[in-house]
């Protein structure tokens, strides 16, 4: 056993403590009602070359046991990796996975870039693809010919808006980043440890516009574009700040969330996470933003959807990877699970899985 005066120097990373708190435990195996998980990374855009996902079948048998019904997988990209998508996944298993296109921001580089975007999108969605994914890199890093950094709300891009419109596909929009990485890398930062082991994850650096300015261009794409189905991923782009989300709801019937890689927010302020549900119960999804799904993982999103627990880990991963902190359960009811489950999805995606 170490001496006392050595634990004073203990180094956080490593300090592991067990929790002796005994409470209720429901695990959930299979989600209480067939779900739809809205958020999956299925193809090659984020492994480096792999696909995610390297057996369809053995995912198909996760979905049975998990009682998933289908997948949007969000990795379709374009041309010729669009079609590699569609016939591994939409093609060869019909009703179980929606694949949304991204679109090519080269073309912003080029005369008139709005409506070849619209016109790519277009092209996507005749080929088979759901839905378009817009990533944060739309608003970080995306420029234009001139170098100029490109916001979501520029208006140049107002053509690919209008032809989701046009189309009926939703836009699962993610901007920005958590608020924790747009601060300083210090003591203070909650998400320290994480930054730590990812600090290509900072965006603390003052060459990248502030969390503030990318949420208020959010806010300007949805209020200018009301004909047009967006998503805001990630519990709105702003887990943090549910008040916001809230108002977002409220005043743009055109906006949707998912809760997809945000139960460890989500679960540490579950009483307003629920009140939030509750009250937009017919525009919150379910969906996880696993690479790839893991049978774990969907058992917390299932016991923090349908239980009261509290105090459970929010992660399999020990530490857990967002900060040293535990969740509650928000025990929504059956009619409220048929709805965020899938029943949100099916009707964007048009009455189809």
């Amino acid at each position: 056993m170490p001496e006392p005066g050595d634990l004073a120097d203990l180094r956080l990373r490593d300090y592991r403590p067990y929790s002796r708190m005994r409470a209720p435990n429901r695990r959930r195996a299979r989600a209480a009602v067939s779900a739809m998980d809205a958020h999956a990374h299925l193809g090659r855009w984020l492994t480096g070359g792999d696909w995610a996902v390297p057996d369809v079948a053995e995912l198909i048998d996760l979905m049975e046991a998990c009682n998933i019904a289908a997948m949007v997988n969000l990795d379709g990209r374009w041309g010729g990796e669009l079609e590699a998508n569609l016939d591994r996944y939409d093609r060869a298993h019909p009703d179980r996975f929606a694949t949304f296109c991204h679109v090519d921001w080269n073309a912003l580089a080029e005369p008139r870039p709005g409506e070849r975007l619209a016109g790519d999108l277009a092209r996507s969605v005749a080929s088979g693809a759901r839905g378009l994914k817009v990533w944060k890199d739309l608003g970080l890093e995306v420029r234009d010919g001139d170098g100029r950094l490109v916001s979501p709300d520029d208006r140049r891009l107002a053509p690919l808006w209008e032809k989701a419109a046009e189309l009926g596909v939703p836009v699962a929009i993610h901007t920005a980043d958590p608020v924790a990485f747009f601060d300083p890398v210090d003591e203070r930062n909650e998400r320290l440890e994480e930054l730590l082991r990812h600090p290509e994850w900072s965006f603390a650096d003052e060459r990248y516009p502030r969390f503030e300015r990318l949420i208020a261009a959010l806010e300007a794409l949805v209020a200018a574009n009301p004909d047009t189905a967006f998503i805001g991923l990630h519990a709105g782009c702003h887990a943090e700040d549910l008040s916001w989300v809230d108002r977002m709801l409220g005043a743009y019937p055109n906006l949707c969330i998912d809760i997809a890689a945000r139960v460890a927010e989500l679960g540490r302020q579950p009483r307003r996470t629920r009140e939030l549900i509750m009250r937009h119960r017919d525009r919150v999804l379910f969906g996880t933003d696993q690479i790839p799904p893991r049978r774990e993982v969907y058992e917390i999103y299932f016991r923090f959807a349908e239980t009261a627990d509290e105090h459970f880990p929010y992660s399999p991963k020990d530490p857990p990877p967002n900060g040293r902190w535990r969740i509650s359960g928000i025990d929504l009811p059956t009619e409220v699970l048929e709805k965020v489950y899938a029943g949100n999805l099916r009707r964007l995606l048009g009455g189809r899985g």
